[in-house]
């Protein structure tokens, strides 16, 4: 499966379990890291795990298995490794103090997977 493919499943699963602000940064052009990184925030701790137990569960049954999770127990910040997408879910607060959009401004943002 491709990285689109990838992020409009993930974009999708984030979606359904009320993900707000969700960015799609394509970063192929600037890092090697991976193609994208999904950005997305919840309003609590429980609603992260949420989110990205619904990412991980949808990707899975793509047959996209995570190769990495961090973050999950705090639920203030998860990073799921995708290898060529990676998807960060937030608590709103950790999101604005990180500021990874800032970080990576320098790639395309996305905010409709229509726009891929």
């Amino acid at each position: 499966m491709d990285s689109k493919e990838m992020v409009k499943i993930a974009y999708e699963a984030l979606s359904e379990k009320k993900g707000e602000d969700i960015k799609i940064i394509d970063i192929q052009s600037v890092s090697v890291l991976a193609d994208y990184f999904i950005i997305a925030d919840g309003t609590n701790p429980n609603q992260v795990q949420a989110m990205a137990d619904n990412v991980e569960e949808m990707l899975g049954k793509a047959g996209c298995p995570c190769r990495q999770i961090e973050g999950y127990q705090s639920g203030n910040w998860i990073l799921m490794d995708y290898r060529d997408v990676i998807v960060h879910v937030f608590c709103k607060e950790d999101r604005l103090f990180y500021d990874l959009e800032r970080i990576w401004r320098d790639g395309k943002t996305f905010v409709d997977v229509n726009e891929l």
